[in-house]
């Protein structure tokens, strides 16, 4: 499976692209959409989010997508202008058909360092660990993008339907065949 993964934001929006096969995971790219426009509008900044965006879901064909989900902002004003950009990430996404799953920031750091609170730097030693990325991306939204990425792998492989609750004993005998005890 081809993911990518986006960590949206109306100036920097990180994104990367892992391909999860067998348990093993690799990178395929990885960047920062830069939307720091001097004297350009939201509008103008959404436009080039867009636009690049559809370069990068062009370039690498993803067949599924995760986010980070959406937190709670004390600023009004951040919180709309994030909205709008995750929008316009949805968007690009969507439009392709590519399922999207979103994730909270503390459930891919607990995936990602082991521990829902988890720094930034924590999360970014392990992504770039993970994938043998050698460089030090220049920015945390980068790896961040990955990070929800890897959540996705993750989580997509512990069982074919993840979400769903087991709806009988012998399906979950079937499916956690490790919890069972035998006397």
């Amino acid at each position: 499976m081809r993911i990518i993964g986006i960590d949206p934001g109306s100036i920097l929006c990180g994104y990367g692209v892992i391909e999860a096969r067998d348990g093993s995971l690799r990178l395929l790219e990885y960047g920062v959409v830069d939307a720091r426009l001097k004297h350009h509008a939201l509008p103008d900044r959404l436009a080039l989010l867009y636009d690049r965006l559809t370069a990068v879901v062009e370039r690498t064909q993803p067949n599924a997508a995760a986010m980070e989900a959406l937190f709670y902002a004390r600023n009004v004003q951040s919180l709309l202008k994030l909205s709008h950009a995750r929008g316009v990430a949805m968007l690009v996404l969507a439009q392709r058909s590519l399922p999207i799953a979103e994730y909270a920031a503390r459930l891919v750091k607990r995936s990602i360092a082991g521990k829902g609170n988890a720094a930034k730097e924590q999360v970014s030693f392990m992504v770039r660990t993970l994938l043998a990325i050698e460089e030090t991306p220049e920015f945390y939204d980068a790896t961040d993008a990955l990070a929800v990425a890897i959540t996705h792998a993750l989580r997509s492989e512990k069982a074919p339907n993840a979400h769903s609750h087991p709806t009988s004993w012998q399906e979950f005998i079937e499916r956690y065949p490790d919890r069972i005890v035998r006397r």
